[in-house]
């Protein structure tokens, strides 16, 4: 079963918060918002956030431009994950990734499900690593943010959870790039 090894020193790691909205401002975003508070109480830095339109290669270009900047180590997105025409997010982070974290968002479906039963079919949260950044694609809602942030993210972005976490394997994501 997973736990936290006390015995082990935290890591912290430098996330960048991506809204994508057509509507809102930084006054109004309450799930850019929750991500933020969440990521600061667990100790990590919050390196960039903003807040972008719905449109595609808008949302992938702040991606790449994430995964080009050394101070950025994940990058999680909040909104354009449903199903309606302007919700390209998930394309967007697709466009993007060099490999998708498959199980993320089967693991963020039994988390939803349990909150939301059903509901939880209409989201398409996803995640992947381009260019040694991890990126995950959160739905719009505080909830699904506090969800995925209290059930998956602050456990795999913890240096000292067990048996396996993301950070530990950080430093070897972009190893292919290394090789000659």
């Amino acid at each position: 079963m997973s736990r936290i090894d006390e015995t082990l020193e935290f890591v912290p790691v430098r996330i960048a918060v991506l809204t994508v909205s057509d509507t809102r401002q930084l006054a109004d975003d309450k799930s850019g918002q929750t991500l933020v508070d969440r990521i600061e109480a667990a100790g990590h830095k919050v390196a960039d956030r903003k807040i972008i339109p719905d449109e595609r290669a808008e949302i992938a270009a702040q991606l790449r431009a994430w995964c080009d900047d050394d101070g950025v180590d994940v990058v999680i997105s909040t909104g354009g994950t449903g199903l309606t025409g302007r919700d390209v997010t998930v394309e967007a982070h697709r466009d993007v990734y060099e490999k998708e974290i498959d199980a993320f968002g089967t693991i963020f479906t039994i988390v939803s499900m349990q909150k939301i039963g059903t509901s939880a079919v209409q989201s398409r949260a996803t995640a992947g690593v381009a260019g040694g950044t991890y990126l995950f694609a959160l739905p719009g809602s505080p909830g699904a943010c506090k969800d995925a942030w209290d059930e998956i993210l602050a456990r795999q972005l913890d240096y000292r959870h067990r048996p396996c976490n993301f950070v530990e394997i950080m430093p070897r994501l972009d190893e292919h790039l290394r090789r000659k």
